[in-house]
Formats: C-alpha cells, structure tokens, sequence
C-alpha cells in the first residue's frame, strides 16, 4: 500500500527562503498561513516536500544578537528552529496535516548508505500524508559541511528523492534578462532553457538581511535540476497566485520556468 501510494502521487519540492517567511525580522505569520493554506490544496494533487529557511531570522526575535559571528549564527539557529517549527505545526494542524523535520548537511548527499536513509524516510513520511519540513543543520556543522543556502539543499533533495519539480518561492517574480532593481526595461523570462556561465557567475546578491541566497544560487539550482532531467519553477513568494496557477490549473502567468528540451 505504501509504494503504490508513493508512486502514484506526483512528488514536487517546494523551497521558501527567509525573505518571504520573515518581515522585520520576525515570522511573518500571516504570509506563512497563505502559504501552508496553498499546500493543503496542493496535497490533493502531489507529494508535497517543503524545504523552509527561516530559523536564523526567528532565532533573532528571541536573542537579538549579531548573525555574521559563526557562533552567534549556530545559537540563533538553535533558538530560531524551535520557533520556526511551532509556527509550521501550528498552522499545519488548522488542515489536520502532521509535519516532520529533517536537518541536513552536504554529506548527506555524498554518502549513498545516508542518501538510502533519506529516501526512505521521506517516502515513509508521504506515503502517510506528512509533510516533511527540510533545513540545513546550520547549529552543529562546520562551515565547509553546509551547502550554505537552501537553494542548493532543495535541488539536491528533489533530485533524490526523485521530485519532478522543484518551486522556489522568492522575493522576485522570476528570471528577468537583466537585473529589474537597476533597469526600467527588464523583461520576465517565463522560459529558460540554458543557463550560461556569465550568468552563473554573476554578482546579484540577496536583499534580505537574513536571506543567504541570490539570483545566482537561485540559477545554479536550475542548472542543477535541469543537467538531471528536472524542472524548476522560480516564481513570487509574496503574492502565490502564480504558482497557484502553474501547479493547480497548469497555467503559467508569470514566474519562470527552467527546463531543458
């Protein structure tokens, strides 16, 4: 029952960075209702696996302390994931959906008895309607042991527990062809193909205090999914109905698509 279960459902990983789950350096409670309100109807349709950043930020309401010294990041973590996954349960039990945490590191992916553990674990959860809420283990690692962003984290986890889409919700509404905070004129580019290594190289950071991402890891993960025969959806995290439309009615109306032919 389990494996039927398990291969009949659609599987897709959703990954929230700390731009959209956080405002003025607290939960934005609100915006993550909307969000989790958006998976409970996508549950009806697919495996949902969430990849959430956002225990940093939270950490930093309860110890207000400076983030960029390593050992002050590692206890604003260990604060912050408590809070964070309250506020998930929280939310989660309005639709009677059970979560789960899992904390990972980049090890986890280069070790095939621990890459086995992971796929097991997983399929267990979404065989039994759970959603598995997935972090970097940010409190007890090394540096040089972190991908250190959940861009990358998400496009490793979909490639292996086989998702056939990963949906990056963000603070942009998705891959323009030039930079949209300093030209007028950039136009969205609902489709990409190929990603170029200029554009893999280039500098756009994050805007968010507590965001580690950027336009370019945001890239190298849809250069990741689509050199593994995947899909990737960049779209905004602020306002969903685009990614409503995509994944509910098969529509695109903006984000971006990235997918090779």
């Amino acid at each position: 029952m389990i494996a039927s279960k398990v291969l009949k459902m659609k599987r897709i990983v959703i990954k929230v960075g700390s731009a959209v789950l956080t405002e003025e350096n607290k939960i934005a409670k609100e915006r993550m209702l909307r969000m989790i309100t958006f998976i409970a109807d996508l549950k009806q349709k697919y495996d949902v696996v969430l990849v959430s950043s956002g225990a940093v930020a939270a950490g930093y309401d309860a110890l207000q302390i400076d983030k960029n010294v390593a050992a002050n990041k590692r206890a604003l973590a260990a604060a912050g994931q408590p809070i964070l996954m309250e506020s998930y349960k929280k939310k989660f039990d309005h639709y009677g959906i059970h979560t789960a945490q899992i904390l990972l590191v980049e090890a986890d992916f280069e070790s095939k008895r621990r890459i086995t553990m992971l796929q097991e674990i997983v399929n267990v959860h979404l065989a039994n309607g759970i959603v598995p809420i997935i972090n970097e283990n940010d409190v007890t690692s090394r540096p040089e042991e972190l991908f250190g962003d959940n861009d990358q984290l998400s496009a490793q986890l979909a490639n292996v527990i086989d998702a056939e889409l990963l949906v990056l919700l963000s603070d942009i509404d998705g891959y323009f062809d030039k930079n949209p905070t300093e030209h007028d004129d950039a136009v969205l580019r609902p489709q990409v193909n190929e990603i170029t290594k200029e554009e893999l190289n280039d500098t756009h950071t994050s805007n968010n205090l507590f965001a580690t991402g950027g336009i370019v890891t945001k890239l190298k993960a849809a250069n990741f999914m689509m050199d593994h025969g995947r899909k990737m959806f960049l779209c905004n995290g602020f306002d969903l109905s685009a990614v409503q439309s995509f994944l509910l009615d098969d529509i695109q109306t903006e984000g971006t698509l990235f997918f090779k032919h």
